[in-house]
């Protein structure tokens, strides 16, 4: 694949420099492929996971970051957006120098394509047969409004993943919610959802989501005082912390 060795390059230096990471709660992971559901925590979600996950698994990454033409304007609206007007030109200028390496690093990477279009479609079945050949796949489905101070709330769609899956092999598909603690260095994996296929979707795609974000809740109040990263973009003086 085109850029292979510039990715290995990338990959090995990030490893170099990001923070050793621990996976807490491996027993959870049940035996067969899973929905993992996380926290964005920014940048660290993907990076940690693409580096420390235990097993064979894909992250799910915004569709417009591997292509070329789209990457500008996706990542000045969603990276930097709420810039002060006198410095947006400098991040829009920005937004163009990145785009052959977000390109790059996501079309190399383990990751899965997420788009809100008609293109969606391809999300699912790709993750279906990722998860159909043994492959577990990370999604981290936050969104910009509020749930409480650990995590927002979630988009909720990735649940019919599960049905979808179900269709195919007649498996009810278990979500893993997981927590990560950058400042802690560490990830945490919670007690699994498994997917009710006789539950009507919408109450599925409810009841998986709310119990998801409040295993990650919990698990987050559990921990030492610490410092959590947001889903927002915003100075790390401004960080809440899981504990008042």
């Amino acid at each position: 694949m085109k850029g292979k060795g510039v990715y290995k390059v990338i990959r090995w230096l990030v490893w170099v420099f990001y923070p050793k990471t621990e996976v807490i709660g491996q027993e959870n992971l049940p035996e067969e492929p899973v929905l993992v559901v996380g926290n964005h925590a920014q940048m660290h979600g993907p990076i940690a996971c693409q580096l420390y996950f235990p097993g064979k698994c894909r992250i799910w990454c915004a569709g417009q970051m591997m292509h070329l033409k789209e990457v500008p304007d996706y990542a000045y609206q969603d990276f930097w957006g709420q810039k002060k007007k006198g410095v947006r030109w400098f991040y829009r200028l920005l937004s163009y120098i990145v785009a052959p390496l977000s390109v790059c690093i996501f079309n190399n990477a383990n990751t899965i394509g997420v788009y809100h279009d008609a293109r969606a479609i391809a999300t699912f079945k790709n993750t279906v047969k990722s998860l159909m050949q043994g492959e577990s796949a990370i999604i981290f489905p936050e969104c910009g409004m509020k749930y409480n101070r650990i995590v927002n709330d979630f988009q909720d769609k990735f649940v019919d993943v599960a049905r979808l899956y179900y269709k195919k092999t007649g498996k009810e598909l278990a979500f893993v919610p997981m927590y990560l603690a950058p400042a802690l260095r560490k990830i945490y994996l919670c007690e699994p959802i498994r997917f009710c296929a006789d539950n009507p979707i919408d109450a599925e795609r409810q009841r998986i989501c709310e119990l998801l974000k409040e295993r990650i809740t919990e698990k987050a109040l559990s921990l030492p005082k610490h410092k959590i990263v947001p889903y927002e973009n915003m100075g790390r003086r401004n960080y809440p912390t899981n504990i008042d």
